[in-house]
């Protein structure tokens, strides 16, 4: 979800846990064509990635006990270990070498300058080093000059509170759910068929030609009718209810993200619903007004009908 917002840069922490080799190395080539393409700035941990999933990487950052021992190009972070006596065996994963090279018991045996007698580099030496190192001083001398603010682009400094127009939010959030309502197309059609079997149930129970009328007494009966007709249109849409209050969390989570106001959210469920409800409560009463016997009036049928709908 965060990967379309507007952010530019981003900071994961042991994204891999849980997965396997395969996996972890899918989700970082993706990562790594999203930060290609959309010039984006990514700084992920891992511990012990795969050889081929290291490769990945433009930089690295090896941090030991708290300080950074390296810092710059992946293609060059194994000349920077040589340059102070150090070397990955052809058969070691470079992410494993990095991890241990800095320990004091894995250290001597990636020990090659054999004219000088091994002694434990510690964590501070290898900090040392690297600032005296060529890609070291590159970068502390980046670091050192001062930022222009007058080349800050307008659009560094987010003024808005949503990334895009309400219009796009309303757009974007109907296409969601226009594209839900098609995914529940069977519920849809079951709420239908179940309306229409329980207007068949009401017009053999309410039969018009059993329904006297004339007496006081005999209201009770078609107000029976319409109360039956009402508790069944206003049921009828419980179907949904698991569905909504599933979606709740997700609805949640975006909202506090700034993902889009939520108006945005309830308005397309809102438009989506109305022509459902003109459909179920028009089967409804085409069904059962005149089989149940209420008044043969127009004005009187079109009042029931706006009646179930709304």
């Amino acid at each position: 979800e965060m990967l379309v917002g507007p952010a530019k840069v981003f900071l994961m922490d042991e994204i891999s846990t849980g997965l396997d080799s395969s996996t972890t190395f899918q989700i970082v080539r993706f990562l790594r064509q999203l930060v290609h393409i959309m010039d984006v700035t990514m700084i992920i941990s891992l511990l012990q990635p795969a050889p081929e999933t290291f490769d990945l990487f433009d930089d690295i950052i090896l941090l030991s006990e708290g300080q950074i021992v390296y810092q710059g190009p992946r293609r060059n972070v194994l000349d920077f270990f040589e340059s102070v006596g150090f070397k990955c065996p052809e058969r070691k994963g470079v992410a494993d070498f990095l991890q241990e090279v800095t320990s004091r018991k894995d250290q001597e045996q990636y020990w090659f300058t054999r004219d000088k007698p091994y002694h434990y580099i510690s964590v501070t030496e290898f900090v040392t080093h690297f600032k005296n190192y060529g890609i070291g001083q590159q970068l502390s001398e980046e670091l050192e000059v001062p930022y222009d603010r007058a080349k800050t682009h307008p659009a560094a400094l987010v003024k808005d509170k949503y990334g895009i127009t309400k219009l796009e939010l309303f757009k974007a959030c109907f296409a969601r759910e226009w594209l839900l309502t098609k995914r529940s197309a069977f519920i849809y059609i079951f709420k239908t068929s179940q309306i229409m079997i329980m207007s068949l149930i009401a017009m053999t129970v309410f039969l018009r030609t059993e329904m006297k009328y004339g007496q006081l007494e005999d209201g009770r009966k078609f107000y029976g009718a319409l109360f039956f007709s009402l508790i069944n249109i206003m049921f009828n849409g419980m179907a949904e209810l698991a569905m909504t209050i599933f979606r709740l969390p997700v609805f949640f989570k975006q909202r506090d993200l700034l993902f889009y106001p939520a108006w945005a959210f309830a308005l397309p469920i809102w438009i989506l619903r109305i022509p459902l409800s003109f459909l179920e409560s028009g089967l409804w009463v085409v069904l059962t007004y005149y089989t149940i016997g209420f008044a043969p009036a127009a004005s009187r049928y079109e009042n029931s009908l706006m009646l179930f709908i709304f």
